[in-house]
């Protein structure tokens, strides 16, 4: 765009005033969202004058302009002073400049920062950040260059992209979080073309957008502007958290037709409960704790959340509310990182999210995009596509589209933002989604194909005294302290008990300890202890033929599971004194097993045993099956590579042999 590099030469001034490049978007914003409201409001003059043939003198004038119902700046709209008229005179300056700020309507005041008070919102600061620069004596060398920026004859998706240039010009050091993203227009462009492709919306009907996620908005407004040929009446919804970019996103919003933006936290405030949509669109942060309001989201009673991903990251806590939100014939299509599609466990939280979204078939399909496409990070992202209403051909299937090599290179680079997705790239990505069929860059699947059983399983190991364990499995053996010992005697065999008596096990002197160290040394261990406790003679010991540890006292009995005696000894090196603890350990293990999964009972039961049989050698106990999905594009679009030949090889190495003996000789 024309202004585009006369906006970031501002930034000069910045350096020269020591500022810090991390604040060069804090500064730019507050006097970008001036210009842009002075532009919107001179073209609202404009037509004013054209359309209604008022003028400035008649006294109509303002209250035809406050009907717009874009704000309001009494020094703009009754005086016609703009910047670059109150930039004209050094001394007049600082005065005119006040007068202009406080001109504006309470609504955009609050939006810029101006007369904020106490209120802890600062939004877009434009007190504090004209106050730091007027401390450096640069304020009305950069307002003066502010002034010069002329974007009257720009259109709301232009102003927009304008906007998106700038804050992703410092975008690599500015994110907060490495999660915070700004869409790119090509990506903008091909979600809105996928929208378009899969809407079935009647075209005289309202089309409602909501994104909850909203940023400045570019994502929201600039997929409104490519629909608004095909949906001429378009409502916009929007929601931040975000200060600065939720005022510059409401700012924007005043000079579009129904329009609202609201500021706060999506997943805590449920903005616009009264309301579902036809169509959301999103690029949440990734990889964004929400531990900070855990509390309200796992109480939250409205049913948005099924389950919860891990703390450290909340991009499936807004994809489960933008479905919530979504319409029963609405489409949704967000941005995510890849972790989105394989984070966790089967039954975790976000594997039972994918889960929940696979077994109401929500999912259409999967894209995944070129890598470099984004101006603060060079990760592979993918375009998550939901539809509520799909079509017969595609129940219970899900599409995936491998994009990731329709790009063209940038003759430069924007920050970290090496590709662009070209307008013939984009429209092969379209009509891939369309056909719906396997094609070159995409493949169709039952849903089940993703899948997978989460087989747990209890390991029976050998018992190193007797070789393999018999087929009799008792209960899991969980490591187990023998206590409250009053007197001890080890066991030979099963119930027989040698002549060796022990009676004191803490602080054993160096002599007492000797004693109990060479006896555990030569015995085995094998089968176990007599104790004396408050209740009576207390038996742990093992059975030969099963391996299995028994428990009796007095007409008690009980099963503890394959284990073995061991023991472990402390010193306590101050006192000069010793110790020993008796423990019963497991001879088990825990283990996991991915198996493919079938939605006929019958078949996944007999795939499970068919690949325990194939796979596992232990003995084991089948113990909880859970069902997980996950995604592996990876894995789906995996090419092998093509080795040479034998021959070839041979014929290489040879050559290189001869090559070498030449050179040697």
């Amino acid at each position: 765009m024309q202004y585009e590099s006369d906006i970031w030469a501002i930034a000069d001034y910045f350096i020269s005033a020591g500022i810090k490049q991390s604040d060069f978007p804090k500064f730019m914003m507050p006097f970008f969202a001036l210009v842009m409201l002075e532009s919107r409001m001179r073209k609202v003059i404009h037509k004013i004058e054209e359309e209604d043939g008022l003028t400035r003198e008649d006294p109509e004038f303002a209250e035809a302009f406050r009907d717009e119902d874009c704000g309001y700046n009494a020094f703009i709209v009754e005086q016609g002073k703009m910047l670059a008229d109150i930039c004209k005179s050094d001394k007049t300056f600082e005065q005119d400049f006040k007068e202009y700020l406080q001109g504006f309507d309470d609504s955009i005041k609050m939006l810029l920062g101006i007369n904020r008070g106490t209120s802890e919102n600062k939004f877009l600061n434009i007190e504090g950040i004209v106050g730091e620069l007027r401390g450096k004596k640069i304020l009305l060398s950069v307002v003066k260059e502010w002034a010069k920026i002329d974007l009257e004859p720009y259109d709301n998706s232009e102003i927009t992209t304008l906007e998106e240039h700038i804050k992703r010009k410092w975008a690599d050091i500015s994110a907060e979080t490495a999660g915070e993203q700004y869409t790119p227009q090509d990506i903008i462009a091909l979600i809105s073309d996928i929208a378009e492709m899969m809407m079935q919306r009647p075209k005289n009907k309202y089309l409602h957008i909501y994104d909850p996620t909203c940023g400045g908005a570019n994502l929201l407004f600039g997929v409104a502007d490519r629909l608004k040929k095909s949906y001429p009446q378009i409502a916009t919804y929007g929601s931040e958290w975000n200060d600065a970019l939720y005022a510059l996103a409401a700012i924007e919003s005043r000079f579009r037709d129904e329009s609202k933006i609201r500021y706060g936290n999506t997943l805590t405030e449920y903005p616009f409960a009264d309301k579902e949509f036809d169509l959301v669109v999103a690029n949440p942060p990734y990889g964004t704790p929400w531990k900070g309001f855990q509390k309200e989201v796992t109480s939250d009673e409205r049913g948005q959340f099924k389950f919860f991903p891990s703390t450290s990251d909340g991009q499936l806590l807004f994809m489960q509310h933008n479905l919530a939100r979504l319409a029963d014939d609405g489409i949704c299509i967000e941005v995510h990182n890849g972790s989105s599609l394989f984070s966790g466990d089967a039954g975790g939280g976000e594997n039972n999210i994918r889960k929940y979204m696979f077994e109401r078939d929500w999912v259409d399909a999967i894209i995944q995009m070129p890598s470099d496409e984004f101006f603060n990070t060079n990760i592979y992202t993918y375009l998550w596509i939901f539809n509520k209403n799909k079509p017969k051909s595609h129940k219970d299937k899900i599409m995936l589209i491998n994009a990731s090599g329709l790009y063209e290179p940038l003759r430069k680079n924007m920050g970290k933002k090496r590709r662009v997705i070209s307008t013939d790239q984009a429209k092969i990505i379209v009509e891939a989604l369309r056909d719906y069929k396997d094609c070159e860059i995409g493949k169709v699947y039952d849903k089940w194909h993703f899948y997978y059983n989460s087989q747990e399983l209890t390991l029976i190991e050998s018992d190193s005294q007797h070789g393999s364990v018999c087929d009799t499995v008792c209960p899991d053996l969980t490591p187990f302290e023998i206590k409250d010992v009053k007197q001890l005697t080890l066991l030979e065999k099963e119930n027989q008990s040698t002549e060796q008596h022990f009676d004191k096990f803490q602080k054993l002197t160096d002599e007492e300890f000797a004693v109990l160290e060479s006896a555990l040394e030569n015995w085995h261990a094998d089968y176990g202890l007599a104790c004396q406790t408050k209740e009576g003679t207390a038996l742990y010991y093992k059975e030969r033929n099963t391996g299995n540890f028994v428990y009796t006292l007095n007409d008690e009995v009980k099963f503890m599971g394959k284990g073995r005696l061991n023991w472990k000894f402390g010193h306590q090196k101050k006192a000069g004194t010793h110790s020993v603890k008796f423990i019963i350990e497991p001879l088990t293990q825990s283990d996991y097993e991915i198996i493919p999964y079938s939605p006929n009972v019958q078949e996944n039961d007999a795939n499970i045993q068919a690949f325990l049989d194939k796979y596992v050698v232990k003995k084991y106990v089948l113990r909880t099956n859970t069902v997980g999905v996950k995604v592996n594009f990876n894995k789906e679009f995996y090419v092998p590579e093509v080795l040479p030949a034998a021959d070839d090889l041979i014929r290489d190495i040879v050559a290189l042999e001869s090559n070498i003996k030449s050179i040697v000789l």
